[in-house]
């Protein structure tokens, strides 16, 4: 109970309302029988989009869907509930993001002609993503069906009817996303005006000073970004410009690929910082360039809100991560990492973070946002920040004191101040090595940790990590994609109260 008050007290009202309106709503539908009407009469506007940026990650070719690293075979009908692979590859299948060729439009009357026994694939966030990919499709192909566009008005308005303001963050603004495309798909004014409030609330609370999406997760801002250079695209080309709408777009796409560009390694990747892996987004390169063909300028800005810091030289790359989990109300993207950082050595991965695998509620999830899967200091065996139930965070740590001064960046944290501890870490950043202080500010059992590339030998780390203290090679799984694991070296070394690294680069 006390680890969900500490959850609970960080929502905002309107959570917490939603949580409960949508709850109490869906009991008495359930006893009145309430059935959404599956078609809704559209007439529709045929938009001239120009070529956004096609989802290579998520395929179906012969009669077999792949998408998240597994694979599903239809023998004779296509199962659209299909949930051996989990909540989220559920979804993915019923996000349409695999609409390659025109032929597949059979996919897309399959769909329909099924919609009423849909359970997942009826949710907002799938709706929602599945109303953009549909529209992109029909537009590319020029195809005009009006089975199609009334299956599509109808589950608009189930979206309406369903909006994610018990969730808010990214999934709310996928929500004003799509309903900007549906509104100008149909030339729906409804849609539109709350498609509006919805954009002009969420890009001004949810894009940070320095361009940060403020979940923090790398790969979760090259998402919004692509929604936002879409919504451009979307707005541009069509007949009706709202002025207002489409500046508000466009100063937010600048300072995002502003941030983007002081995120990505010289070698194209992002780190995978919180929830972020490999195989999900547009990679950085395809979002400058889909930002080119928008003529839309970079605004690059110093990292501040975000809590990251960047240092490069002519030897190395290094991201440091001395921010706060984000966004308080809505953490499920956290990970529990205060003082995590990465690094890449010759524009290849060095010390990584140790990745995401799964969104299912496991020990496998668990283990991802815990501190001790990250290149930080464990206290007493426990975490930072009290991560649980897969996405979410009760007792948080907070960074108290940060200075930043020459090469060198200090901070501290009380994420163990229920032991009366206090970590302060000191990194100081040279020419061909980084210097690691970590102090306690009382004696507990400190484990610190840092986890290498697959491609780095054990030999290699040896020679490379310099500390007085005993130095365990351990054996871990690194995760850089979903439902991917390889074998790969982190480092720990245990201390009381003190310690000092050095990292030969």
């Amino acid at each position: 109970m006390i680890r969900l008050f500490n959850t609970i007290k960080y929502l905002k009202v309107k959570q917490i309302y939603f949580r409960l309106f949508y709850f109490a709503r869906a009991r008495v539908r359930k006893i009145t029988r309430y059935k959404y009407d599956f078609l809704k009469k559209a007439s529709v506007s045929k938009l001239q989009l120009m070529n956004s940026i096609e989802n290579k990650y998520s395929l179906y070719d012969n009669r077999k869907f792949s998408f998240l690293n597994l694979e599903y075979k239809v023998e004779n009908t296509i199962d659209w509930n299909y949930n051996e692979h989990g909540k989220l590859w559920t979804y993915n299948l019923t996000y349409f993001e695999y609409l390659k060729n025109k032929e597949d439009i059979s996919l897309v009357y399959d769909f329909i002609e099924n919609i009423h026994t849909m359970k997942d694939g009826l949710e907002p966030f799938p709706i929602s993503l599945r109303g953009m990919n549909w529209i992109k499709f029909l537009s590319k192909f020029n195809i005009e069906d009006k089975k199609i566009d009334d299956s599509l008005y109808a589950q608009y308005y189930i979206l309406l009817d369903n909006l994610e303001y018990h969730l808010l963050g990214n999934h709310l603004l996928e929500n004003g996303f799509s309903l900007l495309f549906g509104a100008y798909y149909f030339r729906d004014d409804t849609l539109y005006t709350k498609a509006k409030e919805i954009l002009e609330a969420e890009l001004e609370e949810q894009v940070l000073d320095d361009g940060a999406h403020f979940e923090l997760s790398p790969m979760y801002h090259q998402i919004m970004l692509f929604r936002v250079l879409d919504c451009i695209n979307l707005v541009e080309k069509s007949d009706f410009k709202d002025k207002e709408l489409l500046e508000l777009l466009t100063v937010k796409a600048s300072v995002m690929l502003g941030w983007l560009e002081n995120m990505t390694f010289s070698n194209g990747n992002i780190p995978l910082l919180n929830d972020s892996a490999n195989g999900i987004a547009p990679s950085s390169k395809e979002l400058f360039a889909y930002a080119d063909t928008l003529s839309l300028k970079i605004l690059t800005t110093k990292l501040s809100k975000s809590g990251y810091r960047k240092v490069s030289n002519e030897n190395y790359e290094s991201i440091v991560d001395i921010g706060n989990i984000g966004a308080d109300y809505i953490p499920g993207h956290a990970h529990s990492d205060t003082f995590n950082f990465v690094v890449q050595k010759d524009e290849r991965e060095f010390i990584v973070d140790s990745g995401l695998s799964t969104y299912e509620t496991n020990e496998r999830r668990t283990y991802e946002r815990s501190t001790a899967s990250h290149n930080t200091v464990e206290v007493n065996t426990k975490d930072q920040s009290e991560v649980w139930g897969g996405f979410r965070v009760a007792d948080r740590a907070e960074v108290i004191e940060f200075n930043e001064y020459n090469n060198i960046i200090k901070a501290t944290h009380d994420g163990y101040k229920k032991d009366n501890i206090l970590h302060t870490r000191e990194w100081k950043f040279l020419e061909s090595k980084i210097v690691i202080k970590d102090s306690l500010s009382n004696s507990g059992h400190a484990v610190f940790r840092l986890h290498f590339h697959p491609s780095i030998t054990k030999d290699t780390i040896l020679a490379s990590v310099v500390c007085s203290e005993d130095i365990n090679i351990v054996n871990y799984k690194y995760a850089p994609e979903f439902n991917k694991l390889i074998n790969a070296f982190a480092l720990e070394i245990t201390f009381k109260k003190e310690l000092k690294v050095e990292i030969n680069i």
